[in-house]
């Protein structure tokens, strides 16, 4: 007699994952922002690997922190934006205008 299995069976295949992932269908939440629907989906610390920088504050995203990424409902994969949950959260009241002093990087 073999043992049982603990685990429910896989669904899907591997592709259709990653393609849903990477379109964002099937996760996240749609926000209304500037009179557009947004798609929101939030991103686990251990989730990212890269560095971003958040049009909110205009501060990098290092890897390993939380945050949220936001796309336009319509929009492309190109348009994705990374974002501080709480410069999201505040995002009406920052803007993508930062000042940035003279010497500082455009990234």
């Amino acid at each position: 007699m073999s043992p049982r299995r603990n685990r429910p069976p896989r669904t899907g295949r591997a592709e259709d994952r990653e393609e849903q992932r990477e379109s964002g269908i099937g996760a996240g939440s749609t926000e209304e922002w500037q009179g557009e629907e947004w798609v929101v989906r939030p991103i686990a610390g251990s989730a990212s690997a890269k560095h971003y920088r958040c049009p909110g504050c205009d501060q990098e995203i290092p890897p390993g922190i939380g945050h949220v990424v936001a796309w336009r409902e319509h929009g492309g994969v190109d348009d994705r934006r990374h974002w501080h949950r709480a410069c999201w959260n505040a995002r009406d009241r920052r803007t993508s205008r930062v000042q940035r002093s003279r010497n500082a990087p455009r990234y």
